[in-house]
């Protein structure tokens, strides 16, 4: 499976029975300058469309959502020390959390790449 995405502009990359979550390069161009993150703790649960991290920039705050519902196992911690990670590699290196999904079924209602970026264009 590839990465897939949501219309709040956060990505989901299957790792195994693992997601590993974070925000699109269309949302940190929005941003600006990402000067704070806050990320959930392991073992924190939530569902599709709950917030559940906060990314702040220079422009403005604003919320990450859970891309499907399940539980945290794991976070990025060089983000927290040094949030212009998120700037400078958004759909890689600047990953939020993973997560592990407690509803697959959910999935379905992500985009891929393609539909994404043509919503980007609507």
């Amino acid at each position: 499976m590839t990465k897939l995405f949501t219309k709040e502009h956060e990505w989901l990359l299957p790792e195994g029975d693992v997601f590993v979550v974070g925000i699109t390069k269309y949302a940190v161009e929005q941003l600006g300058d990402i000067i704070f993150v806050e990320t959930p703790l392991v073992g924190t649960s939530g569902e599709k469309d709950e917030d559940c991290a906060v990314v702040e920039s220079v422009k403005a705050a604003s919320d990450v959502y859970w891309p499907i519902s399940g539980e945290i196992v794991d976070y990025n911690p060089a983000i927290l020390d040094d949030p212009s990670l998120v700037n400078a590699d958004p759909e890689g290196e600047g990953w939020f959390y993973k997560m592990k999904a407690t509803d697959l079924s959910q999935l379905d209602e992500l985009m891929s790449e393609e539909e994404y970026q043509a919503m980007l264009k609507e």
